[in-house]
């Protein structure tokens, strides 16, 4: 191990870059990726209008309460690798792991996606580029060497950009994402001026399995303010406003996804709006009559690749950091770069696997999707029991930002997190109930091999060790014994 992988998690470590606006925005920018651009047309004809967006408002809420008990989790314990500080000290070593290991798998895969969205959107704006070079066939999808090369060189780009450093990844972030914002901005005027509300029936299509479909989305698209976390050492705000900042961008991601949902539907009748490749692009460029206008939301939804690549990038490379300081993985993942102060070995790996997705072609959009949500809802379910474990086992750890003026309203709203993210994870189980959700076998692979990896990873820990405030010193020394003896 290196020296920082023996001794565990110092302070100082990396460089405090970031102010209120840039810890927002990257929250913000994380949850806004692609996704309101190629999927709004299935979630309007999966639960119609209403129905989408009842969907979305009640994923927003779900993850709200999530967002409230990371809140005060953030502000009793700002440091590098969020969720994996949280269940160390509230449930150990092997659950830290888990928990850990999920919510970076779950991080990957949206930017696996991103990786993909990316020449997907190119070839919108370039058409036939899809078909230049072409090398084989993915689910039906011919994969062209040009394409896939589109997805390769933004790939290392957004890897350079965190790999130099928080305060350059910071700069890009904010700035972006107040492009995007304008963006919004156009498609609402879009929709004041030619849309029309006779367009927005069906309200509601498909039932509840409809509605079902659409909520299961919302994890993979609301993941992303649990970014602000991973990054909270490098954030240069007082703990208790972290903890407000990141319960902002949860609102604001709310907001844009329901405001596009609704402004996309006054477009079209859904049944024309499915027809449709980008939808959303095509919605705007149909209310204001000119193809001009969905040129610019495709700008836009570069622009949301990008604020989210940046983000969860820089979210799972401070987790694949914080455990290999622990001694959990290896401590390869450990290093930090002597200049730019960022995890250069763990931005280089999630980097490599960025650049290969491309060559799987667009169906690893849906597998990414559907692989990494189940991930993303048990990292959430585990930080939520925490969360609760920690009220009662230690009701005197400093909070700066405590959620409810009395023990029990923050307890109903730890409870209320838990339960509704297990019942979420339930619903990726399929035959399980009524409305579970069946996916594509390589959603399950990602979603297995993942996992199994993690877990295998966990049961190399040494048992035995109870969680609390020295979890992690007691871990470390328990592994230093274990290599001792063996040696």
């Amino acid at each position: 191990m290196t020296e920082r992988a023996t001794t565990g998690h110092r302070e100082g470590v990396f460089e405090k870059a970031m102010g209120s606006i840039d810890a927002l925005f990257v929250g913000f920018g994380a949850m806004i990726g692609f996704g309101w651009i190629t999927l709004t047309g299935g979630w309007l004809a999966d639960a119609g209008t209403w129905g989408a967006v009842i969907a979305f408002a009640v994923g927003g809420g779900i993850m709200m309460l999530v967002g409230l008990v990371y809140s005060e989790l953030v502000s009793a314990m700002p440091r590098a690798g969020g969720e994996h500080n949280y269940l160390m000290r509230g449930m150990g070593p092997r659950w830290s792991l888990i928990g850990s290991w999920a919510i970076t798998g779950g991080y990957i895969t949206v930017i696996l996606f991103e990786a993909v969205a990316t020449p997907r959107t190119f070839d919108y704006l370039f058409p036939g580029l899809g078909s230049l070079l072409p090398l084989y066939s993915v689910a039906g999808f011919e994969v062209g060497l040009v394409w896939a090369l589109v997805g390769v060189v933004a790939a290392v780009v957004v890897t350079w950009i965190n790999y130099r450093g928080v305060k350059l990844t910071s700069l890009v972030q904010t700035f972006v994402v107040s492009f995007l914002l304008l963006v919004a901005l156009v498609l609402v005027f879009g929709g004041i001026v030619g849309g029309d509300v006779a367009n927005t029936e069906p309200h509601f299509a498909g039932g509840f399995a409809g509605f079902a479909v659409v909520l299961g989305a919302v994890p993979f698209l609301f993941v992303g303010f649990d970014v602000i976390p991973q990054a909270s050492e490098e954030i240069a705000v007082p703990p208790r406003k972290i903890g407000r900042l990141l319960i902002i961008s949860v609102v604001m991601a709310v907001a844009f996804y329901l405001v596009v949902i609704y402004v996309t539907s006054l477009a079209l009748p859904a049944g024309d709006l499915v027809e449709f490749d980008l939808v959303t692009a095509d919605a705007l460029a149909a209310m204001l009559g000119a193809d001009f206008w969905g040129r610019v939301v495709i700008a836009g939804g570069l622009a949301g690749i990008l604020t989210s690549w940046i983000g969860f990038l820089l979210g799972a490379s401070r987790l694949l950091w914080a455990m290999s300081v622990s001694g959990m993985i290896p401590a390869w993942f450990g290093r930090i770069h002597p200049r730019y102060k960022t995890p250069s070995n763990a931005i280089l790996f999630i980097g490599a696997l960025s650049v290969v997705a491309p060559f799987c072609g667009t169906a690893m959009l849906g597998w990414a999707v559907d692989g990494g949500s189940p991930m993303i809802v048990l990292a959430y379910a585990l930080v939520a029991l925490s969360f609760c474990l920690l009220r009662v086992k230690d009701p005197g750890m400093a909070r700066p930002f405590r959620v409810g003026r009395g023990n029990a309203t923050g307890m109903a709203v730890g409870v209320a997190a838990l339960v509704l993210c297990v019942i979420l994870f339930l619903l990726y189980i399929p035959g399980l109930t009524p409305i579970s959700i069946t996916l594509a076998w390589q959603s399950y692979l990602i979603f297995g091999l993942w996992m199994i990896v993690g877990v295998l990873f966990a049961l190399r820990l040494p048992g035995g060790i109870k969680a609390g405030p020295d979890t992690e010193a007691i871990l470390l020394s328990e592994i230093a014994a274990r290599r001792g003896r063996s040696s």
